[in-house]
């Protein structure tokens, strides 16, 4: 027969054996943080001193230059309207890049550095002029790579080893264009759709205002700009004629180039 004492034990080893399994139970029912999510920062993860992804710096962006646009402002007609073009450049690029240029004007080591550096590295830069360096040094680096996205003459789809990356993470050239169109048009207000390179391979997702997905730990491979001036004066409000009318002007032999420097890349 049981005496009181073992009774009295054997309740309280029941009782902490059942407090551990619900302490189990409940830990496993928490969601895990999304991958390489930094605390306070979500979407950022750690550089930890780690270099800049090959095919960031597949082409020289200068912080203080703004580079000419490399056809003429009607070549892409009539999918996008020459005065779009000339405004899109001239001004508002070029906004950027003065805005930039205040920014950094008590840091000329900064001035020093690559675009991609910089918003690779973005916390690394001085909190006064961290977020100056996140919109306009982003909406410099994301327009100089817009203007190489496109070409006259261009559209179609990929070929080669791009085509076969984009087949096996959407299905099809059609999955991927279907899942870009959709991300573009969804974003609220303004932004980028993209095709991004990471750890885990080709994806497509949305940056708000001028971020870089390179500040995610990303490589951009082909970027949309939705911001109304890169098509309200041809197309209004009708986001989705526009996304559209830019898929005849990819280029796709750039975006293959930056696919293929990104061997090597691991964003963790």
């Amino acid at each position: 027969m049981m005496t009181r004492r073992q009774a009295i034990k054997g309740t309280a080893v029941a009782t902490a054996v059942y407090a551990m399994a619900n302490s189990a139970r409940t830990a496993l029912a928490q969601p895990p943080p999304p991958p390489g999510e930094a605390p306070g920062r979500p979407g950022f993860r750690p550089r930890e001193g780690r270099p800049p992804p090959p095919g960031s710096g597949l082409i020289v962006i200068e912080p203080l230059k703004l580079p000419p646009l490399p056809y003429p402002a009607d070549a892409l007609e009539p999918h996008i309207d020459a005065r779009t073009m000339e405004l899109h450049h001239d001004k508002h690029h070029a906004g950027y890049v003065t805005a930039l240029t205040k920014a950094l004007g008590d840091y000329p080591e900064l001035s020093k550095k690559r675009m991609y550096e910089l918003l690779w590295d973005l916390d690394k830069v001085p909190e006064k002029i961290r977020m100056q360096v996140r919109n306009f040094g982003g909406g410099h680096h994301n327009h100089s790579m817009f203007w190489l996205m496109m070409r006259k003459g261009g559209g179609g789809e990929p070929r080669g080893e791009l085509r076969k990356a984009i087949e096996r993470s959407f299905g099809s050239f059609d999955g991927f264009r279907g899942q870009l169109t959709e991300t573009a048009t969804k974003i609220f207000g303004s932004g980028w759709a993209w095709l991004v390179w990471d750890d885990k391979g080709l994806a497509v997702e949305s940056t708000p205002n001028q971020d870089s997905p390179l500040s995610q730990g990303k490589l951009p491979l082909l970027g949309i700009d939705v911001w109304e001036h890169a098509y309200y004066l041809k197309h209004q409000n009708r986001r989705p004629d526009y996304v559209a009318a830019w898929f005849n002007v990819i280029n796709w032999d750039y975006v293959a180039e930056r696919y293929a420097e990104r061997q090597g890349y691991s964003g963790r």
